[in-house]
């Protein structure tokens, strides 16, 4: 069956890439916006955002800045962990940064040289000696306007002037009003009796009803200063000075160029501190999404290779099953693609190979077999032709080579089957027990078997733990633990130390028991190690090549594993693991 590794995005994105940049297109768009009117409420009216405005534009960094965290956070717990991927995440992501710092780092230069050269040329403007120079010229104009208009009404008799009569130069109008009454019920008016001049200055009532220069009121006394001339308590005459046209306009465009003054002393003064509040609220969130988008495109490039890495080592293990799932049609979908045909090829390779190996084990083991079994056939074969012959020549004295001969037979029909039984014991298929043993005990009763018969055998347990128990029955695990300790008597002549330890190893989130037998012998050659688990391959003279197979395959099918390590002059160590209860 075929195990499937999906090609998925992973599982610690914050958000997917597509969504990241439509906010980023919507940032961009924001900025826009926001930017301009914040530069038109700044310098036209010299304010700084309200305290609501300000809560709103930081909450765009505020919660780019909460994402990116937990996202750096993460790579950071991947790189902590030495997750796969995690090394070339990091790599990624520093290359992308460098990439957005080099880009911004000239225009942030730029844009702070120009922003330090505006603030020196604004500070050496003189703004206020400016507005009190234009405003004591504005004052000085008008003052000789009312002196020219006082000598021209000194020069002028006013009372005399009628509906025909030209006025005076630089006068604009003359409107007379006279006082009328029209009972105790009735109000009192002023009416206009008379008007000369131009009638965009007529009044509908006298400015004042006392003699002399009313307050000047826009827009009713726009381009003019008036005068008011009281003849007695029922006749006022209102004479109009024209100023012209550019007076009040230039006046009021000297006091909004004050205002201006005002406002740019403001921003002289808090020039910085908006500045680095723009840059927080309208470039700092783009610096922000652009690291984000750049650890999501890492992700995105890193997750296939991570899946090709993991994929890679369980082929290497030997899982030739795996397959990964991929919906990608660029160069890494190619390579996806081309590494699923090249296990699956790998896959029928290894299973022509196996079963290749497999006749050839069973060829060489027959042949083995055959060979070890002709051994003790020849004398038990030349035992029964020699009683024959003495029965036939000599039957009163058979009796003297009859014990021999049977005991001869005997002996070689026993080694005979417990050759058999051996490599039943190999061949047959075994299921994985489900029972627990202890080990501690199975190694007393093992050794105390072989500590009386080897006295110059010294056997060390005192780092074995009494506690362990190991998933296999306990006639198997005496099998492996006697084979083992056999065969490091035999390689000690006898006389050494024995050494067991265990301890408690995981594998795959599976707690195994690692039990190390040493011994001091002489070791292993270094030409014979790699057949030391192959059948029927022995150096010991009485011995027929099967005890190590044998234990290797029941540590094999309860789900174990065998190994040693040897140097010759300083003795072997053999390893074994096997799942145990213990460390869950």
């Amino acid at each position: 069956m075929k195990k499937v590794l999906s090609q998925v995005r992973p599982e610690y994105s914050i958000i997917k890439v597509r969504f990241l940049i439509l906010i980023y297109a919507l940032l961009c768009i924001l900025t826009v916006l926001f930017s301009r009117n914040f530069f038109i409420d700044t310098l036209q009216d010299g304010k700084v955002p309200e305290r609501l405005n300000i809560i709103v534009f930081f909450t765009i960094p505020a919660v780019l800045l909460i994402v990116l965290g937990a996202s750096i956070f993460s790579l950071f717990t991947d790189f902590i962990l030495r997750r796969p991927g995690s090394k070339f995440n990091a790599r990624l992501l520093i290359y992308f940064t460098l990439i957005v710092f080099f880009s911004i780092a000239p225009i942030t230069i730029m844009t702070s040289t120009a922003l330090n050269e505006i603030i020196r040329f604004w500070h050496s403007l003189d703004a206020p000696a400016s507005t009190r120079a234009a405003n004591s010229f504005a004052a000085e104009n008008y003052s000789l306007h009312m002196e020219r208009f006082e000598n021209i009404l000194r020069q002028n008799d006013f009372t005399r002037i009628t509906a025909n009569s030209r006025l005076p130069q630089h006068i604009a109008s003359v409107q007379l009003f006279l006082y009328k009454w029209e009972g105790p019920a009735s109000a009192e008016t002023w009416p206009s009796a008379l008007f000369t001049g131009d009638e965009k200055f007529r009044l509908d009532h006298p400015p004042s009803f006392d003699q002399g220069f009313p307050v000047r009121i826009l827009p009713r006394d726009i381009e003019v200063i008036r005068y008011v001339l009281k003849q007695n308590e029922s006749t006022i005459r209102v004479i109009s000075y024209n100023l012209g046209s550019d007076f009040d306009r230039d006046w009021a465009a000297l006091e909004n160029q004050a205002e201006r003054f005002n406002t740019i002393n403001f921003l002289r003064q808090n020039i910085r501190s908006l500045m680095i509040f723009y840059y927080v609220v309208f470039f700092l969130p783009t610096l922000l999404m652009t690291v984000i988008i750049a650890i999501s495109f890492t992700r995105r490039i890193t997750h296939p290779i991570v899946e090709l890495t993991e994929a890679t080592r369980r082929v290497a293990e030997g899982d030739f099953s795996i397959q990964i799932l991929s919906r990608r049609n660029d160069e890494l979908g190619l390579l996806i693609r081309s590494f699923n045909a090249m296990v699956q090829d790998l896959e029928k390779t290894r299973a022509a190979l196996v079963k290749n190996e497999k006749i050839s084990i069973w060829q060489n083991m027959a042949q083995q077999l055959a060979h070890e079994i002709k051994n003790p056939l020849t004398p038990i074969k030349l035992s029964a032709e020699r009683l024959l012959r003495r029965w036939q020549n000599d039957p009163e004295n058979t009796g003297e080579i009859l014990e021999s001969s049977m005991l001869a037979i005997i002996q070689e029909t026993e080694s005979l089957n417990i050759l058999l039984n051996e490599f039943r014991t190999l061949s047959k298929p075994m299921e994985p027990s489900q029972v627990w043993t202890k080990l501690r005990e199975s190694i007393e009763e093992v050794i105390n078997s072989y500590s009386t018969s080897y006295p110059a055998v010294k056997f060390d347990i005192n780092f074995t733990e009494k506690d362990i128990l190991l998933k296999i029955e306990k006639n198997r695990l005496s099998q492996i633990l006697t084979n083992l300790i056999i065969n490091a008597i035999d390689a000690m002549n006898g006389q050494g130390s024995i050494d067991i330890r265990t301890d408690i190893v995981k594998k795959l989130e599976i707690s195994y028991c690692r039990i190390s037998v040493k011994d001091s012998g002489n070791g292993i050659k270094e030409q014979e190690r790699h057949r030391v688990f192959t059948p029927y391959f022995t150096t010991k003279e009485s011995g027929t090549g099967l005890g190590l197979p044998i234990v290797e395959r029941i540590i094999n099918d309860h789900g174990g594993a065998i190994w040693f390590d040897s140097a010759e002059g300083a003795g072997t160590t053999f390893y074994i693991d096997l799942p145990t209860n213990s460390g869950e």
